[in-house]
């Protein structure tokens, strides 16, 4: 945070200037989310990336901005699929102002996004947001396929996660490469830095849905749990049990167990099996292999500090 503050009041700027809209209820609903305590990880990324190339420019500033609006667009649409009623500790936007103003929003800033990418002028800038777009949504069809079905793979869910949260960590970070018109080696080390900072960072917030609390999250404490979300935890332990124990997690997937007796006694089937424990020693072994990236990189401030989210994203609580 420390390193992009003066870029980051660039994008703001950007952000604040390009979410307004004649028709009051759109800036006021985007600027709910927006002003909503995020941590602006994606486009902070963006601007990281662009200070480890050096580049000297201010196109990474609308485009940090983009990935911003394409990431609250996702978020709007998500709280109504999901029919979440907190997000960052505060009423989800469709509690609100419902479900339609929320999709409606949400395709406003989408195309705004698409807007200042189209500003930005280059068409690789556009073909790896948009295709980050279309995996984001194809990400988010097959969690939806996938939901309640007890016998998802870990291998799919990891290619849910990979779609739905890392491909926009990984265009936010490779379109600092193409800015800073540097060569497809280095597009591809930031691209693969994002997309496993990404499972890393996918892959605490499912765990942390069972052992954190809803003031640390800002989010129902067993949301997954109650919506059916077969997340690795889940799978973990769903593999480890006993006959019994997967009744268990079949009929609380399926939505027939979700008292929070229920959600105790499934906490318990988890630490049981250690499945929390290991999905998060999945996650530093992804943040590792985003490390790792970094190598071909010079030591400084940001390749330091790029690490440093790595580790955060495994070590935080929320």
């Amino acid at each position: 945070m420390a390193l992009v503050a003066a870029d980051m009041n660039a994008v703001n700027s950007v952000i604040l200037a390009r979410m307004q809209s004649d028709i009051p209820l759109i800036p006021e609903l985007a600027g709910h989310l927006i002003a909503g305590g995020g941590k602006r990880m994606r486009p902070m990324l963006t601007l990281a990336c662009a200070k480890l190339l050096d580049y000297p420019g201010t196109r990474h500033h609308l485009l940090a901005a983009a990935v911003e609006f394409i990431h609250t667009a996702t978020l709007l649409h998500d709280d109504v699929v999901d029919g979440s009623d907190l997000r960052r500790g505060k009423r989800t936007a469709n509690i609100i102002w419902g479900n339609p103003a929320s999709v409606l929003v949400g395709d406003f800033l989408f195309s705004r996004s698409f807007e200042l990418m189209v500003e930005d002028g280059s068409l690789k800038v556009l073909r790896i947001l948009s295709n980050a777009s279309a995996v984001i949504a194809e990400g988010e069809v097959n969690q939806l396929t996938a939901q309640r079905q007890v016998g998802t793979t870990e291998d799919r869910y990891l290619e849910i996660i990979g779609a739905k949260t890392a491909a926009l960590f990984a265009a936010a970070c490779r379109i600092a490469a193409v800015v800073a018109e540097r060569d497809e080696a280095v597009e591809l080390a930031l691209d693969a830095y994002g997309r496993n900072l990404g499972i890393a960072f996918q892959l605490v917030d499912d765990a942390i849905d069972y052992v954190s609390d809803e003031e640390t999250m800002g989010k129902g404490v067993g949301d997954d749990f109650r919506d059916g979300k077969v997340t690795l935890p889940v799978i973990l332990a769903y593999a480890r049990g006993d006959p019994v124990e997967r009744r268990f997690w079949e009929a609380a997937m399926m939505g027939h167990r979700i008292s929070d007796d229920d959600l105790s006694h499934a906490k318990s089937l988890l630490e049981k099996h250690d499945a929390v424990a290991d999905t998060l020693g999945r996650a530093r072994l992804y943040a590792r292999r985003a490390i790792d990236a970094l190598a071909r990189f010079p030591a400084g401030t940001a390749r330091a500090a790029l690490t440093e989210a790595a580790e955060f994203a495994v070590a935080r609580a929320y």
